[in-house]
């Protein structure tokens, strides 16, 4: 049965307005976000940011998958969150952080934990994910599964004053795997917990990954495919720099070895260690 034609209220056509008198999207691309699907994995320093801006821009489903509840110290960098929401699931906290800023937009809220045993049927339905976790387990999880379901998603990365981000799009450059190869020793690389972050930082990052999504659902514009860009904050320096697809790749390579999700650590983030 054919699926039924993306039509708009008043309200929206006002709402969306500034996106729809730009050439590169018009109505037909803002047609293309309401019918859009967009899960993002985290919901903490770079999903917070991707989230509110995915939502105004009018993406229709917006998936939040995070295990975790809202600690005072994420406030600093988690703009979805509220003082209010201290001990709230993430998930659930930004779900309502995105009615209130934008009620058309749907909003599936995951709060378990995903897992090798169970990513696969999360990324079912979605056309682009947001990697916004912030550990090297869940990040290797997150390829994996989306080079095996060909779901493209956007890799970012921030620690102290310096971010990074990529995007994956099947059959058309790099993944993940491709440029850092394995997960590192656990304990090898700080955390942003150990080494810290400046909040401001994750906005800049966060945004961009979800202007890669808005691109690959509208059409517009160059992807970060075959490309990372990194952001040295305290130079204000923006660099990007020309991966390769490596042909023995275990993940997308020529004779692909990994067939199936792995569980690689003990990570946070809404991704969940062995056996949890």
């Amino acid at each position: 049965m054919a699926e039924a034609p993306v039509t708009f209220s008043p309200a929206e056509l006002e709402r969306y307005s500034r996106n729809i008198i730009l050439r590169e999207i018009g109505a037909k691309g803002q047609k293309r976000l309401k019918a859009g699907k967009v899960l993002i994995v985290g919901a903490g320093g770079l999903g917070s940011p991707a989230a509110l801006y995915l939502a105004a821009a009018g993406v229709g489903v917006l998936g939040i998958a995070d295990g975790d509840s809202v600690d005072l110290s994420n406030l600093q960098r988690q703009v979805i969150h509220a003082t209010s929401g201290v001990g709230t699931p993430k998930a659930l906290s930004a779900r309502e952080a995105i009615r209130a800023l934008n009620p058309e937009v749907e909003v599936r809220a995951f709060e378990g934990r995903l897992a090798a045993s169970n990513i696969l049927e999360a990324l079912e339905g979605y056309d682009f994910v947001l990697d916004g976790t912030d550990n090297f387990a869940a990040k290797f999880l997150i390829n994996d599964a989306c080079v095996i379901a060909s779901k493209p998603f956007s890799h970012a990365g921030i620690i102290r004053w310096q971010g990074q981000l990529m995007t994956y799009v099947p059959g058309r450059g790099p993944c993940y795997r491709c440029v850092f190869r394995q997960p590192p020793p656990p304990e090898a690389v700080p955390t942003c917990r150990e080494a810290g972050v400046i909040g401001a930082l994750a906005g800049v990052i966060g945004c961009l990954q979800a202007l890669e999504a808005v691109k690959y659902l509208t059409g517009a514009g160059e992807l970060l495919t075959g490309s990372l860009l990194t952001y040295d904050a305290l130079k204000s320096d923006f660099r990007k720099v020309r991966l390769p697809r490596r042909p023995s790749c275990p993940a997308c390579g020529e004779e692909r070895t990994i067939l199936a999700p792995e569980d690689y650590g003990i990570p946070a983030c809404g991704i969940a260690p062995p056996g949890a």
